[in-house]
């Protein structure tokens, strides 16, 4: 290997150690490695910030204010609202939601279908008295096949359709994938809702309909006000209203320390926070019965409670402004006058105050916020909201010039009379144009860590094909396969491109992995097309931990999923993907 191997290989290996790790998010990861390639010398200055320019980079940033529009007008729930049925048996609503979520994200980002998706899930689980991580988690795995379907469903289409234009001068076109994502997409759903929900642990995340009051997930905290009848009561007294109100008493809180265990026999005093855990509904009977008032009493809207203030649970994701910091650590209170009123976390214990806890991805916030910006709130920690508050409907008047904007721009990317990015870009102009989408909420809609781990990770991409780095690593794979049949070397490029991106973001695996396709297939002699399809695929098919694509790490705090639950439907599901989608690559993409 020459040095700029060497020093190529160890910074993706030190890339790939990190996002693994996860203590540091990926964008800063990935951008820190492309700094430290241009100051090694093996990222010509030039070179470094072209990523960013990049159409790859440009595409993934307008589908995701495109899917913004089309959720904004109302386009999304035109659909969702007449097919979904709450008297449904489990397994067709699966089938059904299942079919929705990939028919979604194979024309808008897969992501963005789920955010959508995921409140109208749950919100039916609760109608029909069930727990939503029945159903959660094949919505998930449904609408990252999807994704597989179309040029713009993914990430990695988008980044092998730009990698194939580099180097073999034509890019794939909006509907090359169709075939095999088609059929992987198809067959995965089916298996998703016929046998692959029936393997997933019963969980009880509290927050749908589950029957199992005891588990209610909700840290909260509540002070009793001076004037309190409480006053002078043992904390002991307060077990029989509190098993009527379905609440676990935890203990009680004075002068910043918690007393478990014999706090439970000492006189209560006016001051004292109890700790307890609850559903919503049922931390709202107690505090009412009880005369209790919430915690947080220096906030102005903390105890106004009527007409003017709304509960909102909403689900921290890894990309949320909350994220490592507390509620009293963001200004919560006096910046949007919200009250942090329960934090689900599950398997963990809180110890720390609820306002000085710190949030992490996955935490389900219970928040009382003022209602006339209850939605800016939620836009403004960027979590997803568990209950239905008709965002998606404020410019219904536009439905259908968003579909018609959408529809047009496809169409005309499909039979090459637009380049892609121009044609996105214009459908952007027109939803501002249009007032589909304000342009002030434009750039929020972006997911910027995205684009700088695009940024970063494709002129690191480049200089490692540059070096023979690429070259070195699909040549090993050869020596490894050497004699076999070509089904048999394109299982084994799934399989490996399959295994990183169930650890890495799967952006980042199609960058690494669609090299290495293209050279093996040249040392081949072959066409790289299948080479590519695989990888497209395989870069997509992250379905065996929560970490692998960000649908998965979604649904994480809402299903009451742990970590090891997602590879007993997950390893089934990419066994199926793998087998279905070999012998279709080989037909309609013959070597």
């Amino acid at each position: 290997m020459t040095q700029d191997q060497i020093t190529l290989f160890a910074l993706f290996g030190a890339v790939f150690g990190l996002l693994i790790w996860g203590r540091f998010r990926y964008d800063l990861v990935a951008f820190s490695a492309l700094m430290a390639g241009v100051v090694l010398g093996v990222v010509e200055r030039k070179d470094a910030f072209a990523g960013f320019g990049h159409p790859a980079t440009l595409v993934v940033a307008m589908v995701l204010v495109v899917s913004a529009g089309l959720v904004r007008s109302g386009a999304v729930f035109l659909i969702t609202r007449t097919l979904v049925d709450a008297s449904r048996s489990l397994g067709s609503h699966i089938a059904i939601m299942g079919g929705i979520g990939g028919i979604l994200s194979a024309f808008m980002n897969n992501v963005a279908a789920l955010a959508l998706l995921m409140p109208v899930d749950i919100a039916t689980a609760r109608k029909a008295g069930r727990a939503p991580g029945l159903s959660l988690m094949p919505l998930s795995f449904a609408t990252i096949l999807g994704g597989m379907v179309t040029l713009i469903g993914t990430p990695p289409n988008i980044i092998i359709a730009a990698i194939r234009e580099q180097s073999l001068g034509e890019p794939f076109k909006m509907f090359d994938f169709a075939p095999v994502g088609g059929v992987a997409a198809i067959a995965g759903i089916a298996f998703v809702a016929l046998v692959g929900w029936r393997l997933i642990p019963v969980r009880d995340s509290g927050v749908g309909g589950d029957k199992l009051k005891e588990l209610a997930p909700y840290i909260a905290e509540l002070r009793i006000p001076k004037d309190s009848k409480l006053v002078g009561k043992r904390l002991a007294e307060l077990t029989d209203p509190a098993e009527h109100a379905d609440v676990a008493l935890m203990g009680l809180m004075r002068d910043g320390k918690r007393r478990f265990g014999t706090g439970r026999n000492i006189a209560m005093r006016a001051g004292d926070v109890l700790v307890l855990e609850a559903a919503p509904d049922a931390l709202d009977e107690f505090r009412t019965n009880l005369g209790l008032e919430i915690a947080e009493a220096d906030n102005p809207a903390a105890n106004a409670l009527g007409e003017g203030v709304t509960l909102i649970e909403m689900v921290v994701t890894d990309q949320s402004r909350i994220v490592g910091k507390s509620a009293e650590g963001m200004g919560l209170a006096w910046r949007k006058r919200t009250t942090l009123l329960g934090l689900a976390r599950r398997g963990q214990r809180i110890t720390a105050r609820l306002r000085k806890t710190v949030v992490e991805p996955g935490d389900i916030l219970l928040l009382l916020a003022p209602t006339d910006s209850a939605e800016d709130v939620v836009d403004w920690l960027g979590g997803l909201t568990l209950a239905d508050r008709g965002l998606s409907v404020t410019r219904d008047t536009k439905t259908w010039l968003a579909i018609g904007l959408f529809g047009a721009a496809v169409l005309a990317a499909s039979v090459g009379l637009l380049y892609l990015p121009i044609a996105l870009g214009l459908v952007t102009i027109g939803y501002v144009l249009a007032k589909i989408l304000p342009l002030s909420e434009i750039y929020t809609h972006i997911e910027w860590p995205v684009v700088v781990l695009l940024g970063s990770m494709i002129p690191l991409g480049a200089a490692l094909e540059a070096s023979g780095g690429t070259e070195l690593i699909a040549g090993s794979l050869l020596d490894l396969t050497q004699g076999w049949p070509a089904w048999m070397i394109l299982t084994v490029l799934m399989i490996v491109t399959m295994t990183l991106s169930d650890v890495l973001n799967n952006t980042a695996t199609a960058i690494v992995a669609a090299p290495i396709g293209i050279q093996m297939a040249q040392s081949l002699e072959v066409s790289p097309d299948p080479f590519l399809m695989a990888v497209a695929v395989a870069a997509s098919a992250a379905f065996l931990t929560p970490i692998g694509h960000k649908n998965n790490t979604l649904i994480l705090g809402p299903g009451g999923y742990g970590f090891g639950d997602y590879w007993r439907m997950g390893l089934p599901l990419e066994i199926l993907v793998i087998a279905v989608s070999i012998p279709t690559i080989l037909i309609v993409w013959p070597l």
